[in-house]
Parts: C-alpha cells; structure tokens; sequence
C-alpha cells in the first residue's frame, strides 16, 4: 500500500485506490480482513477520518463489507469489481483522451495499433 501525502490526488481516495490496487495484485482476498483505519492512519500518518472516508468508499461500492466488532473485509467478487470499474476509467479516461489526441495529430488507427504492438515488453 502506497499513499503520496504530496500528490494532488485527495488523501482519502489515495487510500481507497491503494486498497483496490492490494485487492488487484492478490495481497487482500476475498473475504480477508485488510487494515483498520486506526492503522491507516498510522502507518501513513493521516487523519484517521480521511482513512476511514477512503475506506467507506470501497464499501459504498461492495468491494468491503463490515464485521461489527471485527473490523473491514474484502466482499466475494471485490477483485472482478475493482477491474470493472478500473478498465471502464481506463476506456473513459486515458484511452478516449488518447484517441482524441491522435485524431488532432492525425494518426490513423493503424498507425495507433502498431504504435501499441510495438511498445509490447518496454
């Protein structure tokens, strides 16, 4: 889990985006306990609300679930969640924005393809 109290990116969506990363690379499976906002906030010396709005999020979402008394847990099928959600941002955000820049430039979709295919293992 890595979170950049320099980066412009809000605190709390920092923690919710480093959780779903962990849910991603296999560090949290389903229906595994993942930090406390207490050791959150803690381990990365923020407010202990803005971890606890951060993990809220992934809750509102259905990628955690809560225990009463226990604590925060990873929900059967956070991780196919967590890749919906971050391939639809991906179409969305970075792939529309990439393919309005080509059309500026005027680099047709064969020419993006190749682009893409020779950038495989670099």
């Amino acid at each position: 889990m890595h979170i950049d109290v320099k980066s412009e990116q809000p605190l709390f969506l920092q923690v919710a985006r480093a959780i779903e990363d962990d849910i991603l690379k296999r560090s949290f499976e389903e229906e595994e306990q993942v930090m406390s906002t207490t050791e959150i906030s803690v381990r990365f010396q923020i407010n202990p609300a803005t971890a606890a709005k951060g993990v809220n999020l992934l809750v509102q979402e259905g990628i955690l679930y809560k225990k009463r008394g226990v604590g925060m847990f990873v929900s059967p099928g956070a991780r196919e969640k967590v890749l919906e959600k971050r391939r639809e941002e991906f179409s969305q955000g970075f792939f529309r924005k990439m393919l309005q820049e080509a059309k500026k430039l005027g680099i047709s979709k064969q020419e993006l393809v190749k682009m893409i295919e020779g950038s495989d293992g670099q």
